[in-house]
């Protein structure tokens, strides 16, 4: 074993365990947390930078062409997806009132009509 294996190795065991570690803290995030946001920012971010230096280590420690394309393609899906799915959960918390607006510092939404009920709901309802 040479110096560049015994680094790389370490340089991917580093990666490795603090993605793991972020993975950690998002989900222990999202069990301490109250409030709505609070736990979808929890959720996605540490959760996202995770999978990323996770991937990183993978790629760093595997080799072979059609194992870095799949890293590749599984680390731009979660870039990808988290955002959107965060802020799709964040809209309909919003929307449903699950969220404390006395809390939030900039209120965009709050100019926005509120959806139309449900066809064969009650009317007046949440």
């Amino acid at each position: 074993m040479n110096d560049v294996d015994s680094v790389a190795d370490v340089v991917a065991m580093a990666c490795l365990l603090l993605g793991a570690f972020l993975c950690l803290t998002a989900g222990v995030g999202l069990l301490r947390f109250r409030d709505v946001l609070s736990r979808m920012h929890a959720g996605t971010k540490p959760q996202a930078v995770g999978v990323l230096l996770i991937m990183t280590g993978a790629a760093i420690r595997l080799t072979g062409s059609s194992v870095t394309w799949m890293l590749l393609l599984v680390a731009f899906f979660q870039l990808l997806t988290a955002p959107v799915s965060a802020h799709l959960v964040s809209r309909i918390a919003y929307r449903r009132r699950h969220v404390r607006r006395d809390r939030l510092l900039v209120d965009e939404l709050a100019g926005t009509r509120p959806p139309a009920p449900p066809e064969g709901g009650a009317p007046g309802g949440p």
